[in-house]
């Protein structure tokens, strides 16, 4: 399957995927970056931190953006360029993220694709804002 080409995309145009974050994919991400900070895998410690509970992994949810792009919009082959991030809310487990890209602008001539990203947890809540930057696979 072959994703979107430049001459594929318009602006406006968007994709979500959406996943529920479980304890077993926040160990797992710990354990695959070596990112043990006990916001995310100490209860106890966690707990007595400034959201009470543990977190997950604030790349984590940003995977999801990832996610979309590769995978809908604009989908298989795209090349992943940049992201500019900013985490507004924690994603707690058990939260469902929903994460959308949606095309803000087309550089026909450099094959460059400009997306906002928005992460939202169960609540419609913000959770992760950004701007990614993708070159669409060629036609």
């Amino acid at each position: 399957m072959k994703g979107k080409t430049i001459h594929e995309l318009e602006v406006g145009q968007s994709a979500y995927v959406e996943k529920t974050v479980t304890e077993a994919e926040v160990y797992l991400y710990a354990g695959i970056t070596t990112d043990v900070n006990p916001a995310h895998v100490n209860a106890v410690v966690a707990g007595e931190g400034m959201f009470k509970q543990r977190i997950a992994h604030g790349m984590l949810s940003a995977g999801f953006i990832s996610a979309v792009l590769g995978t809908q919009l604009p989908g298989m082959g795209a090349i992943y360029l940049g992201q500019e991030l900013k985490f507004t809310k924690p994603v707690f487990i058990g939260d469902t993220v929903r994460a959308t890209a949606t095309v803000k602008e087309l550089k026909v001539e450099k094959n460059i694709c400009i997306l906002d990203t928005v992460c939202t947890n169960q609540n419609g809540e913000v959770v992760i804002t950004g701007t990614a930057t993708i070159m669409p696979t060629k036609g």
